[in-house]
């Protein structure tokens, strides 16, 4: 599993029910596309922005039950019809992408989360409407869920999002520990930074097992998928630690012995 972009997405699982497949290729696709204008190739600020609005403008389209422009918006609005989409999560995506062009640092911990329930949580919503199961219960822990690996992402990828000019860590929290922008520049692993990183993964694992109940109560396929998906998030979480937070130089990621390890978590747990 690579906790990172919209891989979260099950878009080849064996696990998922092969009627659904299309359809989540095809929110995967306009998820990841929609980042990847954001985040990827040599595009200015402006044309990043002018090329969100684009893909802004074909949800309308949708919502005005017109015919988008391309294929691609084509095949989502046929998914959306089919499945009785909400387009509010899609919309949401597009904000928080929008937003990564714009916004480089985060006060605290609320802004953070904000920008989660925009960038994260849209994707575990569709699936459940998806599944026919978009309760007030499950969106709750689908959203808990996906924030927190949205966040185990950032804890991941720190010198990764430098490069790109962006700290996810909350302000508050830096300057809570003692942490500099400059020791993030120069990957320092010190005793301060080692103190926030053990405090991120704290409070992310708590959010993560508060939303995890929806694993066992969703049945079958999706079941097992979320497990899978939660227990490997909880095991970034623990290489993060076991490396003591320098994810400068150990940055984690699931090997096979990793998987061997959630694939019995996911059956016994």
């Amino acid at each position: 599993m690579a906790v990172n972009h919209y891989e979260n997405f099950p878009v080849a699982s064996f696990l998922l029910p092969s009627r659904l497949r299309p359809a989540v290729r095809a929110l995967y696709t306009f998820a990841r596309s929609a980042d990847d204008i954001a985040d990827e190739g040599d595009a200015g600020h402006e044309q990043r922005i002018a090329d969100l609005v684009r893909y802004e403008t074909q949800l309308d389209k949708i919502e005005r039950h017109e015919v988008p422009d391309n294929g691609q918006f084509q095949t989502l609005q046929r998914v959306i019809q089919d499945y009785r989409l909400p387009l509010q999560p899609l919309y949401q995506l597009l904000s928080a992408f929008k937003q990564d062009v714009e916004k480089k640092r985060y006060a605290n911990y609320a802004e953070l989360l904000d920008y989660c329930d925009r960038s994260a949580n849209p994707v575990g919503q569709l699936i459940l409407h998806l599944y026919g199961a978009a309760t007030l219960q499950n969106l709750r822990d689908a959203n808990a869920i996906c924030s927190a690996l949205q966040l185990t992402n950032f804890w991941q990828d720190v010198a990764i999002d430098w490069q790109k000019l962006r700290i996810y860590i909350p302000q508050e929290d830096l300057q809570r520990f003692g942490v500099t922008e400059q020791d993030i520049a120069e990957a320092k692993s010190h005793r301060a930074w080692q103190a926030l990183m053990q405090f991120e993964v704290q409070r992310t694992r708590e959010l993560m097992l508060s939303g995890s109940p929806l694993a066992r109560r969703l049945p079958g396929r999706i079941g097992l998928e979320l497990r899978a998906v939660v227990q490997g998030g909880l095991r970034i979480l623990e290489k993060i630690e076991s490396a003591q937070g320098n994810v400068f130089q150990h940055r984690p990621v699931l090997n096979k012995w990793d998987w061997l390890i959630i694939s019995l978590r996911v059956l016994w747990n």
